[in-house]
């Protein structure tokens, strides 16, 4: 980890000089600009005291050099920000590797309560999973970071996105420069979906033949007009020729409204989106899937960063009736209808394709974001996906603990027909094994390395029962909704072992069951629904204080295996080892818990 920490902070080092440099030069160049400007006028005010026509063409010629100049100068200004952008990722790469990474979106708003694992396995939110290995820039990568997140992939995508993640993984450079690139992105999913929506729209210029001869018509007719009030007619005559292109204007403005209304926020979202795919299509791949990608961008003849910059100059060019003197453009050209045509001319050629390439696009994030997770954590490993139904994991450990404090353990396991107890004090670690359990298999599942020395496991489907709350809104109580979730595992745990609504089958991961009842009716009932489980073939680990149920494993036949983690007690003191054990828990420690926590405990003999 030092030696990882050392890198960040030389290329946080490296690149923040390099800015400092490119910004001197910049300022430097500035004063230059501002001299040469002032001579190029000056000059041309002296060659038309002695020739206009030498004047002109100097001017001509000056104005076409200077802007050159200038585009150049403003690249300086751009490098400066990109090599800050990139020492700024290096320093939020520091602060992850500290266990700090609050500075990354948490995805808070991909959490669905009725998911079947993302609350209880803390998928989403401050501190979550998602925010821990989110590196993606754009809405769409985000999206489909967090579809990764909750929905198992098919294993020859898996194994597909893993050589592809273990690629990127060696690919620092690329993968930083690629993130620099979209952190100026700005893409509101309304403004996405607007432009999709817009996509789908049928054209009102491009097919109107009585429109496409207007826009040609109006600039003449214009320039008629403005020849005969400077000649000939009084101006009110003139006024009179503006009717015919105010009555196209007035006739078309409802549609004119439509198209800006879906393509006006797109213009800086897809300027932003064609360096991302720039930076894709220049690279160099040698991971199928990598390349598969990439090639959707590169089109005979042309690149989709060159097409989508051009949708983006084009919303601009209709953006410009933002402005107050665009009706002049559009008495004098029809502005809009021009720039509504080009854009449907566009969409006529690219409609089909511009959604693939947002596609290609999001899964280049995830994957990048991946591969960084893979730079960060070289002692991870990516499991194996086989065809047994049963689970082997060693050394496995939660990702969300800091690296120099998590606890492993090993764990194997049927998935079908056979349940895990698992007994312990309070505070020994229980939930958090479930939990550990659980968030490797969904990284597993996505194509990501998991948090172990080793994993392998079957295509399935992870339920859980952990944090049932009330659900207010519904008038229900905290006991009716674990009710209510434990039915929804129950049926698809049945559903699943008959074949019917999908092929995975079913793991589930149940802390604490019936929580919300007293001591009896919660071993009775307990009691019931794991008997049911396994008559459904159902398999999963379940977390519980009730040692009771520990007498079901002399009974089950190899269905239920009893395991511990205890708590031990030296001198007054609890000691945690947070390690997986077989055999019902013997340790307690709640009274000892309240006693440390100032409340007076007296214990009664017999």
């Amino acid at each position: 980890m030092e030696k990882l920490k050392e890198v960040y902070q030389n290329r946080q080092k490296n690149f923040q000089e390099t800015a400092a440099a490119l910004r001197a030069k910049y300022g430097k160049f500035s004063l230059v600009r501002l001299l040469v400007f002032m001579a190029g006028i000056a000059l041309t005010i002296y060659l038309g005291s002695i020739a206009w026509y030498w004047a002109i063409l100097f001017f001509l010629t000056f104005v076409a050099v200077f802007y050159q100049f200038m585009k150049w100068h403003q690249q300086i200004s751009a490098a400066a920000q990109h090599h800050e952008e990139l020492a700024k990722i290096n320093g939020l790469e520091l602060s992850a590797l500290n266990h700090d990474f609050s500075h990354f979106d948490a995805g808070a708003k991909f959490l669905e309560m009725e998911h079947p694992y993302a609350l209880d396995l803390d998928l989403f939110g401050e501190h979550s999973l998602f925010q821990y290995i989110n590196r993606t820039s754009t809405e769409i990568g985000r999206q489909r970071l967090a579809q990764y997140l909750t929905e198992p992939s098919a294993t020859e995508l898996i194994e597909a996105r893993q050589i592809a993640i273990q690629e990127l993984a060696d690919k620092i450079e690329w993968r930083q420069h690629f993130q620099a690139h979209g952190r100026e992105t700005e893409d509101h999913p309304t403004h996405l979906q607007a432009l999709l929506d817009w996509l789908q729209d049928p054209a009102f210029v491009k097919d109107n033949t009585w429109l496409k001869i207007a826009l040609y018509v109006a600039p003449i007719w214009f320039t008629a007009a403005l020849i005969l009030w400077l000649f000939y007619w009084p101006w009110q005559y003139a006024l009179l020729m503006l009717i015919p292109p105010a009555l196209i204007l007035q006739r078309t403005v409802q549609r004119v409204n439509d198209t800006h209304r879906r393509t006006a926020h797109a213009e800086v979202m897809l300027s932003n989106y064609a360096r991302l795919i720039r930076q894709v299509e220049e690279g160099s791949f040698q991971a199928p899937l990598l390349k598969e990608l990439q090639s959707t961008f590169l089109q005979a003849g042309n690149s989709a960063s060159k097409i989508i910059s051009r949708l983006s100059y084009l919303i601009s060019q209709l953006n410009v009736r933002f402005n107050a003197f665009a009706i002049l453009l559009n008495l004098g050209g029809l502005w809009d209808l021009h720039w509504v045509y080009r854009l449907e001319m566009w969409r006529a050629a690219q409609k089909e394709v511009l959604p693939r390439w947002f596609d290609s696009l999001q899964e280049f994030e995830v994957l990048s974001s991946l591969g960084n997770l893979v730079h960060n954590h070289p002692h991870w490993q990516f499991p194996t996906i086989t065809d047994a139904r049963e689970i082997e994991a060693l050394g496995i450990g939660h990702p969300l603990i800091r690296r120099d404090q998590v606890i492993t353990n090993d764990i194997s396991m049927p998935i079908q027909g056979h349940i895990k107890l698992i007994t312990g004090s309070n505070m020994a670690g229980k939930s958090t094994f479930l939990r550990t359990l659980g968030i490797n298999l969904v990284l597993g599942l996505s194509g990501s390395p998991v948090c172990a020395n080793r994993l392998q496991l079957p295509q399935l489907q992870v339920y859980t029962s952990m944090r049932t709350q009330d659900a207010l809104h519904e008038s229900t109580s905290s006991f009716y909704a674990e009710l209510k979730r434990l039915k929804v595992i129950i049926e698809a745990v049945e559903a699943a072992a008959q074949g019917i609504a999908q092929e995975r089958p079913i793991f589930f991961l149940l802390d604490e069951i019936l929580k919300g009842t007293n001591s009896v009716d919660r071993h009775t009932g307990a009691k019931a629904l794991i008997h049911q489980l396994i008559e459904y073939k159902g398999g999963g680990l379940i977390a519980t204080h009730d040692l009771e149920l520990g007498a079901l494993e002399a009974k089950a036949e190899g269905a239920i295996e009893n395991l511990r983690i205890e708590v031990e007690i030296q001198d007054g003191e609890l000691h945690f080892d947070y390690k997986l054990k077989k055999g019902v828990s013997q340790s307690f420690n709640a009274t000892l818990l309240m006693q440390q926590m100032g409340i007076r405990v007296k214990i009664r003999e017999s």
